[in-house]
C-alpha cells in the first residue's frame, strides 16, 4: 500500500496525523513484511488488515484528548512496535521506551527506527517485573502502554508499577475486557490505580470490539510489587 493509500486509511478513521506519518508508516509497513517472512511478528498476512489492526487500532487513541503533549511513554512488552512505535511516529513530541523481553523484536525496531528515522524512542531489554522495580523506570512514566498482552489483572501487574501518580495504564483491549473488569478493578487498586470508563475504538469497516482501558494511578504501588518474573501469570492479583 502507497502512502496515499495509507493516508487515506487514517483519513477514514478520523485519526489526526501529519504530512510525514504516512510515508513513515510505509516504510514501517514494508519492513514488517520483509522480517516477518522469517521470524515471528504478525499472524496477520494482508497489507491492508496490518494496517487496520495494527497500525489504525493503535493511533485510535489520537482522536480522544487522552495523550497530552510532551510527556513520557513506555509500551510493555511492544513486540513489533504495537502500539508504542506507531504512536512514537504519530507524536514526535513524546518521548517512548519500547521494551521487551525478546532482543530479536527489538532488533527490527531498531531497524524500523533507522529507516524511518524516528528519534523519540530509546529500546529497552527487559522483562516488565524486572524493570518495575528498577528505579531508573519504577514511576517514571507519564503513560505505561501495551496491547494484547495480557488479561487485565496480570496487566495491571505489568504496568502501574511504571506509571507517575495521576499518570495513566492505558490497556487496548478486546471482547474479553468485560469478563475481565471485576478482577483487573481489584489487581489495580492494589496496585495504586482506579480504571476509569473504557473508550471505544472501532476502525471503519470492520466489526472488531476494540476498546482502550485508562487505569489512572492515585496512589504510589506497593514496593513488594510487581512480584517477581512469571509471578504475576502464574498467581494473579485479583481474583477470588
Amino acid at each position: 500500500m502507497n502512502c496515499g493509500g495509507i493516508g487515506d486509511r487514517l483519513k477514514k478513521n478520523g485519526i489526526p496525523f501529519t504530512a510525514e506519518l504516512p510515508e513513515k508508516l510505509e516504510i514501517y509497513l514494508n519492513l514488517l513484511i520483509e522480517w516477518n517472512a522469517r521470524m515471528d511478528l504478525t499472524a496477520v498476512p494482508e497489507e491492508e488488515e496490518i494496517l487496520d489492526r495494527h497500525f489504525a487500532d493503535s493511533l485510535s487513541i489520537l482522536r480522544t484528548p487522552v495523550l497530552l503533549p510532551e510527556r513520557s511513554m513506555i509500551d510493555v512488552g511492544t513486540g513489533a512496535g504495537f502500539p508504542g512505535m506507531v504512536l512514537a511516529m504519530a507524536r514526535e513530541d513524546m518521548q517512548v521506551t519500547l521494551m521487551d523481553a525478546q532482543q530479536k523484536r527489538l532488533n527490527f525496531l531498531h531497524a524500523v527506527q533507522e529507516a524511518a528515522g524516528v528519534r523519540n524512542i530509546r529500546l529497552l531489554h527487559a522483562r516488565a517485573e524486572d524493570a518495575g522495580r528498577d528505579r531508573i523506570h519504577r514511576e517514571q512514566y507519564d503513560y505505561a502502554v501495551a496491547r494484547a498482552l495480557a488479561p487485565l489483572n496480570v496487566l495491571c501487574e505489568y504496568l502501574l508499577p511504571f506509571v507517575k501518580r495521576g499518570g495513566y495504564a492505558l490497556c487496548w483491549k478486546g471482547p474479553a475486557l468485560a469478563e475481565e473488569m471485576e478482577a483487573g478493578k481489584r489487581a489495580s487498586q492494589i496496585l495504586g490505580g482506579t480504571p476509569e470508563p473504557p473508550i471505544r475504538c472501532p476502525v471503519e469497516g470492520r466489526d472488531w470490539d476494540h476498546q482502550i482501558l485508562p487505569i489512572r494511578k492515585i496512589n504510589k504501588t506497593p514496593p513488594s510489587y510487581p512480584r517477581k518474573a512469571g509471578t504475576p501469570k502464574a498467581r494473579p492479583l485479583g481474583e477470588t
